[in-house]
């Protein structure tokens, strides 16, 4: 249930956890929150993730790879932080990329690790790292 009066606003819901909020209508004045809950599960940290950043040989490398899995342009905009799925590859692509780099640079990359891979900075950090392990 929400009630308004003036410029505050209350929220509160049968979960014990309520909300309320204060704003001055004119300009841009400050602005609390106030939030009131036990615990916050979906706020929780479950893993740490440390990444190095991969030499510009191998993310040049990964995007001429991703280029030609996707049949892409020569001259398309494929860079670090391109998003396989931003250049429209689907599942299989991803799995036809990933075995593409396990070729070219003579890795093996783990299924779990494979699914971490969401652009292609992603996955020059991670050919750095497993060749680097590799050594």
């Amino acid at each position: 249930m929400a009630s308004s009066i003036g410029a505050v606003t209350s929220v509160s819901a049968p979960t014990s956890f309520s909300c309320k909020a204060t704003t001055k209508i004119s300009s841009l004045k400050p602005f609390s929150l106030s939030l009131q809950r036990k615990s916050f599960p979906s706020l929780r940290l479950r893993s740490l993730r440390v990444s190095c950043v991969a030499k510009p040989e191998t993310v040049d490398k990964v995007c001429e790879i991703v280029r030609k899995q996707l049949a892409l342009p020569a001259d398309s905009a494929v860079t670090g932080e391109s998003k396989f799925s931003t250049l429209g590859a689907d599942s299989l692509d991803t799995v036809e990329i990933v075995m593409g780099l396990e070729e070219a640079f003579d890795i093996s990359v783990e299924e779990e690790s494979a699914q971490t891979i969401a652009t292609v900075q992603d996955a020059a950090d991670l050919i750095e790292k497993l060749c680097e392990s590799k050594a």
